[in-house]
């Protein structure tokens, strides 16, 4: 088992085949209380739980919002778009089978965003990640990742993890910053600065 905080650095997935990353909200009124807040509450906010592949210093593929399968072989998938944070447990999450990531690939970055417009962090509460290691078919929590409530930004960089020869390693990042919603390209400038 491993166990993940920030100030630990990176963790060796020695052992750890399959991981998970799930992200969970809730839905809040927002700043205007009465019909229109609780209209807002009942329609949720849309965050995104988006996995960006790495070549080296360049962003390939990703997974997350209308693509689920990039590598197309079931090492890298996102298990859909959730657009209200409405329910129990984590409302997406990313799969990987680090032993099918194609060997081009050397490193992947987690990120979570209000990428859609009207979507944002400040119509959320209690967001947060979780990782798992989902090795042997059973799923075990590792770290709990909780960004700030005191954020104006859009995007967390969640986790990364960085292939390391012929095993791979997992570093919790943690770090909010702004892009411009619906700008993918912006996203992948975001991810790649982690």
């Amino acid at each position: 088992m491993i166990t993940l905080t920030k100030e630990d650095g990176p963790a060796d997935l020695d052992g750890v085949t399959h991981l998970s990353i799930g992200v969970s909200w809730d839905p809040t009124v927002g700043s205007s209380g009465g019909l229109m807040g609780k209209l807002r509450q009942k329609a949720g906010t849309d965050l995104d739980l988006i996995a960006i592949a790495m070549q080296g210093a360049d962003p390939v593929r990703l997974a997350g919002l209308d693509s689920l399968d990039p590598l197309g072989n079931g090492s890298l998938v996102h298990t859909g778009d959730n657009q209200t944070g409405h329910g129990d447990g984590d409302d997406e999450t990313v799969n990987v089978e680090f032993s099918r990531i194609p060997s081009n690939i050397t490193a992947i970055v987690f990120v979570a965003a209000a990428y859609k417009k009207r979507s944002s962090f400040q119509n959320a509460r209690n967001i947060s990640f979780k990782v798992y290691d989902a090795t042997g078919g059973s799923t075990q929590q590792v770290a709990d990742i909780w960004p700030s409530m005191l954020t104006n930004d859009n995007a967390c960089a969640v986790a990364k993890a960085v292939r390391n020869g012929a095993t791979w390693q997992l570093q919790v990042i943690n770090e909010t910053g702004k892009i411009k919603q619906g700008d993918e390209q912006g996203l992948m400038r975001f991810a790649v600065s982690k």
